[in-house]
């Protein structure tokens, strides 16, 4: 096993292995810093790994991190679609059309140097201190990046696809829709899933400003102004978990929309068996199932809202605050997209079964 070979490649085992030895290593460097009486960082500093797990179930009793998290998730939800939606428009007026490239590409470059926190007090002018203004900053704040890379991106495309797209007689609309769309925006998927993480630096700046709660403004307020570090370390822990979430979440994602982008992987492995282990298939067995609960979950919760069958009605509005009609227009549309995904699949499975 060459371990130090460049840019070699790792079996699943030992890449595992290897990342909860990582994960452990870590761990233990913290537990030695902060063991002890008389801990070698002071405990004001660097607290214990015992002391932030107690603050971890601290924060959910007593300061409704349930709620915090829904507003600060809704947040950057409302922020990033609209950011995308955005960029993939003007990116592909301003990347396919010399006349919009000519206009815009170097002020479009030039927004990279904005120092976004110097343009909160803008927004606060146009737009005052509600939900409004911190969903339009979020987007504002992803936009920056996102515009470049969409241009990018539309440059990056191959000329071989787009002489076979004018050989095969394609319209410029054709052209746009079978080689521009499905190339740029597969690898705009990876673009957004890594800008993810800027979104979370964010919101936890705009949202230490207004009354409007999420996870921001419940840092700001019990981790810095009352200085109880162990919440603001638990509070950052979790951060850290939601953001892998939601890293794996949209791989899995990216996997459904952009099959095609997975194809040399699969010709690898390609009349080979597939040797899986007993995890990876009780975990094939039950992720559809789990997606069936989950899309049930959200369907339950959204009539919920309107006839309270639940025994309170508003329940996501109470979540989600403002940002609730977005989230439940996604909700509804995921849960569709589940059931309807899980429908097609058995009917493949059915066909399949009866042709052999």
């Amino acid at each position: 096993m060459k371990l130090f070979e460049l840019r070699g490649n790792l079996p699943v085992r030992t890449k595992i292995i290897l990342e909860v030895t990582g994960i452990l290593m870590l761990f233990l460097v913290w537990l030695f810093l902060t063991a002890g009486e008389h801990p070698v960082v002071p405990a004001g500093i660097l607290p214990s790994p015992s002391r932030v797990m107690t603050a971890m179930g601290l924060v959910f009793t007593e300061n409704e991190l349930i709620i915090n998290l829904c507003r600060s998730i809704g947040l950057n939800v409302a922020g990033y679609l609209e950011a995308i939606l955005i960029s993939i428009v003007f990116g592909f007026i301003v990347g396919l059309f010399p006349l919009f490239k000519g206009l815009f590409s170097r002020p479009i470059d030039a927004f990279r140097f904005v120092p976004l926190t110097g343009v909160i007090g803008l927004f606060i002018v146009w737009f005052g201190l509600g939900t409004e203004m911190k969903v339009h900053f979020l987007a504002f704040g992803i936009l920056i990046y996102m515009l470049p890379v969409i241009v990018t991106r539309i440059n990056d495309v191959e000329d071989v696809y787009l002489k076979t797209a004018y050989t095969l007689g394609a319209s410029k609309w054709q052209t746009i829709r079978t080689v521009y769309l499905p190339h740029v925006l597969s690898k705009f998927s990876d673009d957004i899933r890594v800008l993810t993480a800027i979104s979370w630096t964010y919101i936890i700046i705009i949202e230490s400003i207004g009354n409007q709660g999420g996870l921001g403004a419940l840092m700001w307020r019990t981790g810095i102004r009352q200085g109880n570090i162990a919440k603001l370390f638990a509070m950052l822990f979790i951060i850290v978990v939601i953001g892998f979430l939601q890293d794996k979440l949209f791989m899995m994602l990216d996997r459904r929309l952009f099959p095609f982008k997975y194809l040399k992987e699969a010709n690898k492995t390609a009349g080979s068996l597939k040797n899986e282990n007993i995890i990876q298939k009780i975990t094939g067995l039950i992720l559809p199932y789990i997606g069936i609960i989950s899309a049930a979950i959200m369907l339950i919760l959204l009539i919920n809202e309107y006839t309270g069958f639940l025994g309170r009605e508003n329940l996501l509005l109470y979540a989600f605050g403002d940002t609730y009609p977005i989230m439940a227009l996604l909700m509804a549309c995921i849960a569709v997209w589940i059931l309807y995904d899980f429908v097609a699949r058995k009917n493949i499975v059915r066909k399949t079964t009866v042709k052999a």
